[in-house]
């Protein structure tokens, strides 16, 4: 039994390059995610959905049912995760189901049952959270673990430009309320509406609804959409930086790994299978572990 969920559990999750049968389910998931993403787009089209409302709803049905077994299944293989904390199955069950791709698994399949209980649900929004359904590809791919861990590890950074991105929205919402309320009461009523306006300019261009008509509302429009650069720009910065910053890092662990490997001149199977499986979970490249194997010897050669 416990073979079998280690096994099932493998399957689910994202496959190595040897395992066929994992890869296979890797793939047959993801083009459902997005064969289901291009459906409900298409079922707010209403001349497409009256023409082909029966087969979305069996494409529906089916996926629903995929999602379905899915979730099942791996809530019974997580019993075998060694990995996680919970010591006992019923813990490690509840891990899963309480994580985020637990709760997003769930999201994913509940918009098709909710009307089968609840028959007064709006259907507009149980499409629309059907688009949920997009974030299960976090199972295969890693990038909002990385965007979240290198915002995290860049947060004090990250929160200092928020900061000052919320002083420059407080200031400029406030200074255009004094400038323009005379005016245009009904467009700058008060300081909190105004905020819609500092906003969008401080993070784009503007809609051009609403915008200054006085000299010095004008005045204050510019500086602020000057400094609505700059702050987007500081956020930008960081955000790439954390990235490349966890890269380099990513890097540097696959690099000592490896030099661990050799340190003894011999690499064995069991050493080379976890820096592959380190090389997958870091997505580095076949070439770019060649050049780094190729680096490291040289230096050992050169120290011999």
């Amino acid at each position: 039994m416990w073979l079998n969920q280690k096994r099932m559990m493998t399957i689910l999750n994202k496959g190595s390059n040897g395992d066929k049968i994992s890869r296979g389910c890797d793939f047959f998931l993801s083009v459902l995610i997005i064969l289901n993403l291009i459906a409900v787009c298409l079922e707010s089209v209403g001349s497409f959905n009256n023409l082909y409302k029966q087969q979305l709803f069996i494409f529906e049905a089916f996926s629903v049912s995929v999602f379905l077994l899915e979730y099942c299944l791996r809530i019974w293989s997580v019993a075998a995760d060694e990995e996680s904390v919970a010591a006992t199955a019923s813990g490690r069950r509840a891990q899963y189901i309480f994580s985020f791709t637990g709760i997003i698994d769930l999201l994913a399949i509940l918009p098709s049952i909710l009307p089968l209980v609840m028959g007064g649900v709006d259907l507009r929004w149980l499409r629309v959270l059907r688009l949920v359904r997009l974030l299960k590809i976090s199972h295969y791919s890693s990038a909002l673990e990385d965007l979240f861990s290198a915002i995290y590890q860049e947060r004090r950074s990250f929160l200092a430009a928020l900061y000052l991105m919320g002083i420059a929205l407080f200031l400029s919402s406030s200074l255009m309320y004094l400038a323009e309320y005379d005016v245009q009461p009904e467009k700058f009523a008060s300081i909190p509406q105004t905020m819609w306006w500092a906003l969008i300019t401080l993070t784009t261009v503007g809609y051009g609804d609403v915008y200054p008509i006085t000299p010095l509302g004008q005045a204050i429009g510019a500086f602020t959409a000057l400094l609505g650069v700059c702050t987007v720009a500081l956020l930008t910065g960081i955000v790439a930086s954390a990235f490349s910053n966890q890269m380099a890092r990513r890097e540097a662990i696959f690099e000592a790994e490896i030099a661990s490997a050799m340190s003894d001149g011999i690499v064995t199977d069991d050493e080379q299978a976890h820096i592959e499986e380190l090389r997958e979970r870091f997505s580095i490249t076949e070439e770019h572990a060649r050049a780094i194997f190729a680096l490291i010897e040289e230096k050992r050669d050169k120290h011999l």
